[in-house]
């Protein structure tokens, strides 16, 4: 028998004519309860609309609940039409914060202060109105409403995050995480400082912390884009396209045409299609690790050693990329070298040219600085992360160790693509970045 939720939603929202603090509290509590809870409120605010659009009950009131529900749904353009015609102090506060989701700032700023003077509690209005004078560029202004509050106010967790947000703005991210470490001490379900740990782990490929950090994130409503896309792609990196999946099908239910999530999930749906070859990967890493072998481990005559030194082979996978002429042709390779080679590669089951036939045969041309004019080479030895590149895109540069942007440019697409997780949407995003430059990936 299943257990029922301790809140009932339908009864809470529906039933009670009243929308206030303690109901917002409630509503809180059964979002955390169980995933469950978000198709309930999905019903009631529903129901909620269609009372609105029939005429039915107190109107304000209707517009206020509708506003407030959505809100934790992330449905932020909806919230913000529906509380847009609230004047009490709790709608014009949720008004603020949907606002400030939508990056409306200056709006969210007169609807914070309206909040404020409607007799919304003083501390949580400023808290977040730094973060809309933030969001603005207003940086001393920020830091100077947050210094301004009282000292019980700066031990909050939300003080904490704001103040650590503030720093990261400033480009200080280094200094910002302690911020946020201490706002999830002060409350272990702090969504934005969770957030920002889990996207700090991601960032350094501490793929376990940051699942389990973005994991959190969503058992605090509202549930936001950037931690169901991000978690997406670090349930794919991991092999688990199912939930990736779900990742990616809550964000749609919410943005029908969100055009990354909807390309996510079509990758993540077929990787689940394919399945997962465990034999075939097995079998690869065993391949991969022979080709590393170094040719010193194998008791060569002093000829063929000092003739593979000269064509710098210097592992079995530089071997097998070279024919039996180009060996020839090297000055003092003759036939016995030749025979003592190609028996060293058969008892480790290659042969010469074997890489060649199995490399497709597409050349590019070099990568050359002096393709480019002095504005455009001035962007070569700026760092990668200057390109605001997504998550997916932004792990295959420290898959590959691109560093700079010159870096990148060294690449071909081709290249690129074979990066794990990085498909022809992720290909897209770096061209178009390099474009706006005036720069271009090797090859194209």
């Amino acid at each position: 028998m299943s257990e029922l939720p301790l809140i009932n939603l339908t009864a809470l929202l529906l039933e009670r004519e009243d929308m206030d603090a303690g109901v917002v509290q409630q509503l809180r509590t059964a979002l955390a309860e169980s995933p469950k809870q978000y198709q309930s409120l999905k019903d009631a605010v529903a129901a909620i609309e269609r009372n609105l659009a029939d005429g039915k009950g107190d109107r304000e009131r209707q517009l206020l609940k509708a506003g407030v529900c959505q809100y934790f749904l992330g449905r932020m353009e909806r919230a913000a039409t529906h509380l847009s015609e609230v004047k009490g102090p709790l709608g014009q506060y949720y008004f603020g914060l949907a606002l400030n989701e939508l990056a409306r700032y200056a709006d969210a700023i007169k609807a914070l202060d309206s909040a404020g003077k409607a007799g919304y509690a003083q501390t949580e209005v400023q808290l977040h109105k730094a973060a809309a004078l933030r969001g603005t560029g207003k940086y001393e202004e920020a830091l100077a409403l947050l210094e301004s509050l009282e000292d019980y106010v700066k031990g909050t967790a939300e003080y904490l995050f704001q103040y650590g947000s503030l720093l990261q703005a400033l480009g200080r991210d280094q200094e910002s995480i302690p911020y946020f470490e201490k706002a999830v001490e002060s409350d272990a379900m702090h969504g934005g400082a969770l957030f920002q740990l889990a996207f700090a782990n991601d960032r350094n490929g501490n793929d376990e912390e940051a699942i389990s950090l973005y994991e959190r994130c969503l058992q605090v409503p509202p549930a936001r884009v950037g931690t169901l896309v991000n978690l997406g792609i670090l349930y794919e990196d991991v092999g688990d396209f199912e939930n990736a999946t779900f990742c990616y099908e809550q964000v749609l239910r919410v943005y029908p045409d969100h055009s990354r999530a909807r390309l996510f999930l079509r990758d993540s749906m077929a990787s689940r299609m394919e399945g997962f070859d465990e034999d075939a990967e097995r079998r690869s890493d065993r391949y991969n690790a022979v080709l590393d072998i170094p040719v010193t481990d194998f008791e060569l005559s002093v000829r063929s050693r000092n003739c593979l030194e000269k064509m710098n082979i210097r592992r079995l996978g530089d071997l097998i990329r070279c024919t039996e002429q180009q060996l020839l042709a090297s000055k003092n390779f003759g036939e016995t070298s030749l025979t003592e080679i190609k028996q060293m590669l058969t008892v480790k089951g290659l042969r010469l040219g074997q890489a060649a036939e199995q490399t497709p045969k597409r050349t590019h041309p070099s990568f050359n600085p002096d393709d480019y004019g002095p504005q455009q080479q001035a962007h070569f030895e700026r760092p990668i992360s200057d390109l605001n590149l997504s998550v997916r895109a932004r792990k295959c540069m420290n898959r590959l160790g691109i560093g700079t942007i010159g870096d990148l440019m060294s690449h071909t697409g081709d290249e690129l693509l074979e990066c794990k997780n990085f498909g022809v949407t992720s290909l897209t995003e770096v061209r178009e970045k390099l474009t706006e430059l005036g720069l271009r990936l090797r090859g194209d």
